[in-house]
């Protein structure tokens, strides 16, 4: 059944089949939508539970934010859906990349069942210096080209430049999206991550390089009580390029 909440000014979208159990709440990737999930969902409700797959605002049917949110926003515009919904804390958390952003938030400081980190963000990227003399040049640009244009017309291009230079999903993004990626990708969730009380799966693709392998390590050495499961030449979208595997694992986790 799809369903939709108005939540802090944004129309928040989601689906929820019923079942037996404690509900499983499916939790997507930036630049994704709750379709995203469909094989995680259709393990989940084979096994009888009950799921919510998500929209996060910005993407699939849910609208933008209203303004450029960060992090907490996101959470807490979620954690008044899980109320509204009354999902309880047997609840268990399942976030891919973004997602796993604020299952990791939300799990902090609310009483859940269980969590599932897949190819989770939540550590704070390594930087080189090719990266910073970009980030330094570019802000050289945008002084100069407010100067010479005049703030207005210093946007449209900087936003143009930004487009050009960043990531497959900074550059499919609207104006306000990329603002809230370029906030987001930046927030390091390392000094919450011990706050976790509930039991934590991690699975990983070996050869993510969006969020590489030594972020899982680095969530394990912090999440008491969590284990991690890799797939070898497995990438970013672990659960999609090792169906089978994740399906197992995933399962294995649920009965436990």
């Amino acid at each position: 059944m799809n369903k939709s909440e108005k939540i802090n000014g944004v129309t928040f979208a989601y689906s929820v089949e019923p079942g037996k159990g404690a509900p499983v709440v499916l939790m997507h990737g930036w630049g994704c939508s709750r379709r995203t999930l469909a094989s995680i969902e259709a393990t989940v409700r084979a096994l009888g539970r009950p799921v919510v797959n998500v929209d996060f605002p910005g993407f699939g049917d849910s609208t933008e934010p209203p303004e450029v949110w960060g992090l907490e926003q996101y959470t807490a515009a979620f954690e008044e859906l899980m109320r509204r919904e009354r999902i309880g804390a047997d609840a268990v958390l399942l976030g891919h990349s973004f997602g796993g952003r604020v299952a990791i938030l939300y799990a902090s400081r609310n009483a859940v069942g269980k969590v599932v980190l897949v190819d989770a963000a939540g550590v704070k990227p390594r930087r080189s210096p090719a990266y910073y003399l970009k980030v330094y040049t570019f802000k050289a640009q945008k002084h100069l080209l407010r100067l010479i244009l005049g703030r207005r017309r210093a946007e449209a291009r900087l936003d143009r430049l930004r487009a050009k230079a960043g990531s497959s999903d900074y550059a499919g993004a609207s104006p306000r999206m990329r603002a809230i990626l370029s906030r987001v990708v930046n927030e390091d969730l390392c000094g919450v991550m011990p706050a976790i009380k509930a039991p934590v799966l991690l699975v990983w693709g070996e050869a993510d390089t969006a969020t590489p392998l030594a972020d899982a390590k680095k969530m394990e050495s912090l999440i008491p009580g969590s284990g991690l499961v890799s797939f070898p030449g497995a990438g970013h979208y672990s659960f999609l390029e090792r169906p089978a595997q994740f399906a197992a694992v995933l399962t294995s986790f649920l009965n436990s």
